[in-house]
């Protein structure tokens, strides 16, 4: 399995970040990933095609948003939340708890 690239936490925008998570299925993808701390692909509970997860998880990866590891046949998924803290201070945190209140 090949790795996949993550932009550095200096290439950044806030404008990409925003735009990834302006998304009803990515704001869910993150709090799912919020909650869990990180998420194969496959057990994922969102209602579209596993090729429509794929492309939702590529933006928020190529946003800076989430990092992807490969662990033998699979991948794991998980939020860059220091990442993200460092660069964009107090933003992740705030849509997640925005996103997980009831």
């Amino acid at each position: 399995m090949r790795a996949l690239q993550h932009p550095d936490v200096e290439d950044l925008r806030l404008a990409t970040v925003l735009s990834a998570l302006a998304d009803p299925v990515r704001l869910r993808i993150v709090a799912e990933l919020a909650r869990s701390g990180g998420i194969v692909c496959g057990q994922f509970d969102v209602p579209v095609s596993m090729s429509t997860l794929s492309h939702h998880l590529k933006v928020l990866r190529e946003a800076g948003v989430l990092r992807v590891t490969p662990h033998g046949s699979y991948r794991k998924h998980e939020l860059r939340r220091e990442e993200m803290e460092r660069r964009f201070p107090g933003v992740l945190d705030s849509i997640t708890r925005v996103i997980e209140a009831p």
